[in-house]
């Protein structure tokens, strides 16, 4: 089987001979430029060195935008030793740390109120601007044709694009203050994607649809299940609708913090598959299977491990097995690596994974016909 395969297949829930050896979070860590130092030409050799499977986090997105486009450079406004600020032509405002793990963070909000998502949407929501697709694009058709990797389609997040135009703070407000202002920026956002996306599956066949939300924190979901229901639901319908009439059997949402709550909600709205299900925030593979037996999940060994002894690594990987055998299951650490973790540790995660994945293979579910 190809990676392409076992991955569709594993997180469907179908027969595979094994599940693919895959990176998840791995490649575009900060800490590799550190153990560039120490290990010259590792960023260009790391995944024929740990003979990762797939592209890019085993997965591949194509390159297409489909955030905000006619955005240009952005504006430096304040630089020094430790940060930079820089302001974008659509109204946000970014402070960089440099050299941090957690270096991102938005001191203002491009919309903060009506006119001004007007403006942001006829100046930078156009489905139809041809800068959203690369050059090279032919090219990229002609290679995706030929593959034998998973390949995404991207949505930027029901929740995650609105957060990223309001901030949690005044989003939090919006549901209550401003239903349709915010009823209006979620379901422009999908429309855009799905008017971008029907243009690729002219061209290529996808095997995922992605979307990025990070609408969860230590204590569970952002969110209400009331407000869920209300004003993200119907646009993951929409989502589902759009995978099903074009054959593509997952819709993966990638959401940090405890999501064990928001699984039910995600799978009733159409969702097939989660990750990276972060254990530190206090999720629970097993309790998660238990409840859900039919979701996907990518993720779940904490990735705090590799900072700490090869026995406590050990143990770690061991639960990969387990998961592995209950089925539906791609393991992979819950996170990016932060500059705590040397690549010697990282190596040997990565190793001792690859032999579990190489010698474990899903059990037969009840019922499905293995």
């Amino acid at each position: 089987m190809t990676t392409r395969e076992r991955f569709v297949r594993t997180l469907t829930g179908k027969e595979v001979d094994r599940v693919p050896f895959i990176k998840v979070f791995g490649g575009t860590n900060a800490i590799v430029p550190n153990w560039e130092k120490e290990y010259p030409g590792v960023s260009q050799a790391i995944d024929k060195i740990l003979q990762f499977e797939g592209e890019y986090r085993g997965w591949q997105i194509a390159p297409v935008n489909m955030d905000l486009s006619r955005v240009g450079e952005p504006e430096i406004v304040k630089e020094n030793e430790l940060t930079i600020v820089r302001k974008w032509i659509y109204g946000a405002v970014e402070i960089i740390k440099k050299g941090a793990d957690f270096s991102h963070h938005t001191i203002e909000w491009p919309v903060k109120n009506r006119a001004d998502w007007e403006r942001v949407k006829k100046e930078h929501l156009q489905a139809d601007d041809p800068g959203r697709f690369p050059e090279e694009w032919p090219e990229y058709v002609r290679r995706f044709n030929n593959r034998d990797y998973p390949l995404q389609l991207t949505h930027r997040g029901v929740y995650g694009f609105i957060r990223n135009m309001m901030g949690d703070e005044k989003l939090a407000y919006a549901f209550y203050d401003e239903p349709e202002l915010v009823h209006d920026i979620m379901d422009s956002y999908t429309e855009t994607a799905i008017r971008i996306w029907s243009k690729m599956v002219e061209e290529a066949d996808f095997d995922l649809i992605e979307c990025w939300e990070d609408m969860a924190y230590r204590s569970g979901s952002i969110i209400s299940p009331t407000i869920f229901r209300e004003f993200l639901k119907p646009n993951y319908r929409k989502i589902a609708k759009f995978a099903k009439e074009h054959g593509i059997e997952i819709i993966l949402v990638d959401s940090d913090g405890l999501i064990e709550n928001l699984t039910g909600l995600m799978l009733e709205s159409g969702v097939t598959a989660l990750y990276p299900f972060e254990v530190q925030s206090g999720n629970d593979l097993d309790r998660v299977r238990d409840r859900h037996p039919e979701v996907g999940a990518i993720g779940g060994l904490n990735k705090s491990v590799m900072a700490h002894s090869k026995d406590a690594i050990d143990r770690e990987v061991e639960k990969a097995r387990h998961f592995i055998k209950r089925g539906r299951y791609i393991p992979g650490p819950d996170h990016f690596v932060l500059s705590d973790v040397s690549f010697e540790n990282y190596r040997y995660f990565m190793e001792r994974l690859r032999e579990v994945v190489l010698t474990t293979k899903p059990e037969p579910l009840i019922g499905s016909g293995f």
